[in-house]
């Protein structure tokens, strides 16, 4: 458990420094205690886990690439059981992701997907170290 976490963290930490450069959102957008942080912790039913990784891929990339406030929108499913799907969701801030539920991207997804999704948890995080972010950035960023 304390390993998952661990790569959580970091992951985290690495999908904010990538968005932040694709969407020229400023580094010091971490600092803020605004962000809003969630894990998004899903199950497919398995006759429908192709057609749901198809629409969530393209929600996702609309997302971050449409949206200034979308930091992170970053699927991925367990190795082991593909049904179990987790989405590493990072907003600048509220009014950000309640935008995100308006946007027509996010609509689509919603509307078409609702049939497929056995169970869905949402889980709201809060970054720990804040304050060695921009470090870690320089670091991804090959700037160390």
């Amino acid at each position: 458990m304390k390993s998952l976490k661990i790569q959580l963290a970091f992951l985290t930490i690495i999908l904010c420094f990538s968005s932040c450069k694709e969407n020229n959102v400023s580094k010091d957008a971490f600092s803020s205690k605004e962000m809003l942080i969630r894990i998004a912790e899903l199950e497919i039913y398995p006759e429908y886990i192709e057609e749901y990784k198809e629409i969530l891929k393209e929600e996702a990339e609309a997302s971050v690439r449409v949206e200034p406030g979308v930091v992170s929108i970053f699927p991925m499913y367990q190795t082991e059981n593909p049904n179990q799907i987790r989405i590493l969701e990072i907003y600048a801030d509220k009014k950000a992701y309640e935008s995100h539920l308006e946007a027509p991207h996010f609509q689509y997804y919603k509307t078409n997907t609702q049939r497929m999704v056995k169970s869905l948890k949402l889980i709201d995080m809060k970054a720990i170290d804040e304050e060695s972010m921009p470090e870690i950035f320089k670091k991804i960023d090959g700037h160390n």
